[in-house]
Parts: structure tokens; C-alpha cells; sequence
């Protein structure tokens, strides 16, 4: 209570001695609205797709996957970003979160701590510190998400300390969080999560992070500690050809007090190739293996394992403009999908969308 007592305090006595300065800077105003459609050959009768699915998961229905219009200030000392979102993706993504929260998309204020050292801390809704896909689509070298970013956080809110060096190769982050993936803590739980960030960039060309998270989802009552620790690198190899491959792992407590823990871990590699300046191709290869449903609840006997594969081709006519189509396979090794007559142990379907930003 202490700590976060302090933190507040910090945090606003720095931003109210910075406004004091009368730290002048820019307002600007953006957005982004992504339409699709998906066709899955199993032909769900409520026309939605597996629940471990948040983007693009309305089936033979024309949607909103993801629309935001955000508000941003940015000045030598000062940042805040405000965006209110709406789509399948945040139905499905922030359905836990109460009333209007369902529609943050982020929101968040942040202080550079030293004129001469990029130290900045911030604070509220923030864009998850893991992964390296974002619910924004256009911004992803494949059109729906993998597994393994479909089942970690998009999101997060607390605070984060930051520290970029010099030379912009080496970024370092530690946050603390009102856990994973919230916005309003979970009722009976009065912990905190925490998660660090570490990047670093030898070229233009090569990123490599590591991120974790640690932290209790559960109510106090039944606390079951999290550990989680995300790794990828993004190579670009020539001008048009590049690839990232990612890798997570986790584990909790299998109850309270408990020294044994359930374990899940999901490896993804994604491979970009470009065609022609306004053409590009991705396929990607994944697994995700859950096998006690922590995180995936498959009502099943051998919980959530599962390998996938797509291929996606994007045309972008303008720079703020993409359009594209994925094909995407999902097997299963229990018979975790139901076409309409049983059920199966594969998932096949097709996503076209056009998405654009402003």
C-alpha cells in the first residue's frame, strides 16, 4: 500500500512540476477501422468461432474487427495517449472489464524523468509489454493472430519504468500491474502483478526481447502464482525477405501453497516475403500446448494442443491502406471443434479484410 502510495505521489508531483514549466508540445489526432469477413468450414450455428480466438472470430458475418480514435500529446518531457475503441476484438478481448472499460483502448500518461537520460515513467492503460503482435491487424505481418498472442496480454494497466540508451540499441522496462491483463482488479485479489521488458537492437534490421510477467490471477483465497516469459527475434534477412520467431512459456501453482506447477509453452515462426512494393506474402508455422488448461479451458480430457498453419497475402493500394486475404488451419489433438454434425479435430478458414489508418 506503501509503494503504491509513493508512486502516485511521484508521479504526480512530477507531471504538476513539468505542467508547471508550461512544457508546450503537440496534440494530434488519429484512428484506424479494420472491416472482415471469415468463413470457418465448420459452420458454427451462433456464428462464433473457438473462444481462444479474440480477433477476426465472427463467422460468414460482415464485421467491425477494430475501430479507435485516439488523442495524443507529445512534448520533450511529456506523453499521454487516449483511445476509445470498438469491434469483435474488444467484445471478446475486454469482456471481463464493467460498463464503459470495455471500450479503452488505451490510456495512459507518461513523465520523462531526466533532461539528459530517455528515463520515462508511465502510468494507466497501456499496450501490452509482451509479444510482438498487437490487436491493430494493419501493424502485424499476418492478418489474424497467432495462438500464442491471442492467449497472452494485449493490454495492461499499472506503471512502467522505461530507460532507452543513448544509441537507441538497448531498451530496459519493469512494471507493476494490476495483473494480467486487466484494467479493474480481479474482486478478492489484493496482489500485484510485475513484468520486466528488455530489448535490444544491434541493426535497423534485428530486434531481439525478452519480456515476463509474474503475478496472481487468481482471488487471494485461492492464490496460485503465475510465472511467464516471453522471447522472440525479428530478422530482416534481405529488402524483401524477413522472419521473427517467437517462443512462450508459463507456469502456476496447481493450487495454493502448492511446489508442483501446470506448465503451457507455445513456439511461432512467421516468415515475410515481398512480392512487389505493394504486395506481400506471410506464412506461418505454430504450436500451442496447454495441457492442464490454465489458460486455454477446453472442457476436454488432454486440455488445449494444437498446431497451426496460414498463409496471408496484403495489397496496400495507398500507404494507409491494407487489404487482405489468410488461409488458416488449425488440428487439435482431442476432438476440440464441432462442424454442425460432431465433433472434429480440425479447424479450416478463410479471412479477408481491409483495414485503414488516419
Amino acid at each position: 500500500m506503501l509503494s503504491r502510495c509513493f508512486l502516485y505521489t511521484f508521479f504526480t508531483l512530477a507531471a504538476g512540476s513539468l505542467f508547471a514549466q508550461k512544457d508546450s508540445g503537440k496534440i494530434k489526432f488519429s484512428g484506424y477501422l479494420e472491416t472482415y469477413y471469415t468463413y470457418d468450414f465448420n459452420r458454427p450455428q451462433n456464428h462464433t468461432r473457438p473462444d481462444f480466438l479474440y480477433s477476426h472470430n465472427r463467422h460468414n458475418e460482415f464485421n467491425l474487427n477494430l475501430g479507435f480514435l485516439k488523442g495524443s500529446f507529445s512534448s520533450e518531457r511529456l506523453r499521454a495517449n487516449l483511445a476509445f475503441a470498438a469491434g469483435t476484438y474488444m467484445n471478446a478481448n475486454l469482456a471481463s472489464e464493467p460498463g464503459v472499460l470495455k471500450n479503452i483502448f488505451e490510456a495512459n500518461l507518461g513523465v520523462k524523468l531526466s533532461a539528459r537520460k530517455n528515463w520515462w515513467l508511465d502510468a494507466g492503460v497501456l499496450p501490452s509489454h509482451i509479444g510482438f503482435e498487437s490487436a491493430v491487424s494493419k501493424d502485424c505481418w499476418t492478418l489474424t493472430r497467432s495462438m500464442l498472442a491471442d492467449n497472452s496480454p494485449y493490454y495492461e494497466t499499472g506503471v512502467k519504468l522505461s530507460y532507452t540508451s543513448q544509441n537507441n540499441k538497448w531498451t530496459a522496462a519493469m512494471l507493476i500491474l494490476n495483473g494480467w491483463q486487466r484494467i479493474q482488479r480481479l474482486e478478492g485479489n489484493q496482489s500485484l502483478g510485475f513484468g520486466h521488458q528488455l530489448v535490444f537492437k544491434p541493426t535497423d534490421k534485428t530486434s531481439i526481447n525478452s519480456s515476463s510477467f509474474i503475478g496472481n490471477d487468481q482471488p487471494d483465497s485461492n492464490r496460485q502464482m503465475r510465472y511467464f516469459h516471453n522471447l522472440f527475434g525479428q530478422f530482416e534477412l534481405t529488402e524483401k525477405w524477413a522472419f521473427v520467431v517467437g517462443f512462450d512459456m508459463g507456469a502456476q501453482q496447481k493450487s495454493k501453497g502448492s511446489k508442483q506447477f501446470n506448465s503451457w509453452y507455445s513456439p511461432v515462426l512467421i516468415s515475410r516475403f515481398q512480392l512487389h512494393p505493394k504486395w506481400k506474402l506471410a506464412v506461418r508455422g505454430e504450436y500451442y500446448s496447454d495441457k492442464n488448461k490454465v489458460i486455454v479451458d477446453t472442457q476436454t480430457a488432454n486440455g488445449f494442443s494444437a498446431i497451426g498453419y496460414s498463409m496471408n497475402i496484403d495489397y496496400a493500394p495507398f500507404e494507409q491502406v491494407s487489404c487482405r486475404l489468410e488461409i488458416r488451419q488449425l488440428r487439435s489433438n482431442d476432438y476440440l471443434f464441432y462442424n454442425g454434425r460432431k465433433s472434429t479435430r480440425d479447424n479450416e478458414f478463410l479471412t479477408i479484410s481491409t483495414a485503414i489508418s488516419f
